[in-house]
């Protein structure tokens, strides 16, 4: 089982960008789906993005969509979300997260992951 780790968080002023990255251990990372989720204060986990194992398709949150690009290099074991024209409401603590699976796209991950992140801190201030 691969083990995550996030990096890139900070703080940012609203219209800003920041590029979050997942590095993974182990040496079967692209058989993970992979993504991104969110939790911000008072609020409830949200799925911001989802990539397939080969990277070839996505998903975005209604929130985030236009804003947010999610990509994968399987060679390197890491995951990345660009993060641009964030606001203030993008403000959560953000994870990566992987679940094991077959599928040639990303949606197994609604179904919850295998393996979390600890999670790294966006504030975005207006």
């Amino acid at each position: 089982q691969v083990q995550l780790v996030e990096s890139g968080g900070g703080l940012v002023q609203a219209g800003g960008s920041l590029r979050l990255s997942c590095a993974a251990s182990g040496r079967t990372f692209s058989l993970y789906v992979m993504g991104w989720f969110r939790q911000g204060p008072g609020k409830e986990r949200e799925f911001v993005a989802g990539i397939s194992r080969s990277g070839g398709r996505e998903y975005y949150a209604d929130s985030v969509k236009g804003r947010f690009t999610i990509s994968r290099d399987n060679t390197m074991n890491t995951m990345y979300l660009q993060m641009n024209s964030l606001k203030p409401e993008d403000t959560a603590v953000y994870y990566c997260a992987a679940k094991a699976s077959y599928s040639t796209d990303w949606s197994p991950l609604t179904r919850g992951a295998d393996v979390w992140g600890q999670g790294t801190q966006v504030t975005v201030s207006s």
